[in-house]
């Protein structure tokens, strides 16, 4: 997604819903979230999330208003680093308006909005933050990173296989804007800190690929692969 100083109410030709979806975006490369991952999504997760693009698009809102809200969270708590503030402000901006796009797609579909309980995949990742700072906001961003990625890659991977033809050009359009947030999300995590974020990062690729490539009960968003196939 192009930056923008229009607001929400005033959306720019490239961000306008209609527009995506009836017009064919240039392909974004992603190979560089390819390799900052280190598993790619299973087929048998594809092959589920295909055919239950109901319950996934209810999740995909469900994560980008999770995504706002962390950022929000994290803008009050850490006031004092200004490169954080204006990164995650636009962040923040692009999450809801995607919630606000996906919330349209659905009603489109005439999908109904019902609670959905979150998988396990945040919470997996933040279980093994560290309690103390600025420590445990390197790892939180480091999180957050990782989840963008992902985000970036099962969009990518779901609109080579999805029938719907105007989510799969929705699931393009969020390309770039998603590859750059895991981008931002890792920039500040390095810049609050003077010790190498390097191990880190390894450290939570490998949570991370363990949560993707391990049996789910659950199909989610960024759930593992599942264990009913």
């Amino acid at each position: 997604m192009q930056h923008h100083s229009n607001t929400i109410s005033n959306i720019s030709s490239d961000d306008d819903l209609a527009n995506i979806t009836t017009h064919t975006k240039a392909t974004t490369d992603i190979s560089h979230i390819h390799q900052f991952l280190g598993v790619r999504t299973s087929d048998k997760w594809l092959s589920v999330a295909k055919n239950n693009l109901p319950l996934l698009m209810l999740d995909h809102a469900n994560c980008e208003k999770k995504a706002a809200g962390t950022a929000m969270n994290l803008i009050f708590r850490y006031e004092f680093h200004r490169e954080l503030q204006q990164k995650l402000a636009q962040l923040v901006r692009e999450e809801m308006l995607h919630y606000e796009q996906v919330l349209a797609l659905m009603k489109e579909r005439d999908i109904a909005w019902s609670p959905l309980p979150a998988g396990r995949y945040a919470k997996g990742l933040l279980k093994h933050k560290r309690t103390w700072e600025p420590a445990a906001m390197v790892d939180v961003l480091i999180v957050g990173a990782f989840i963008e990625a992902r985000s970036c890659e099962r969009f990518s991977a779901l609109a080579d296989v999805i029938d719907d033809e105007k989510l799969a050009r929705y699931y393009k359009y969020l390309l770039k804007s998603e590859s750059r947030h895991y981008e931002d999300y890792i920039q500040l995590a390095q810049s609050i800190t003077d010790e190498n974020i390097d191990e880190r990062v390894d450290f939570f690729r490998e949570v991370e690929a363990e949560l993707i490539e391990s049996p789910d009960e659950e199909l989610r968003f960024h759930s593992g692969v599942p264990n009913w196939i």
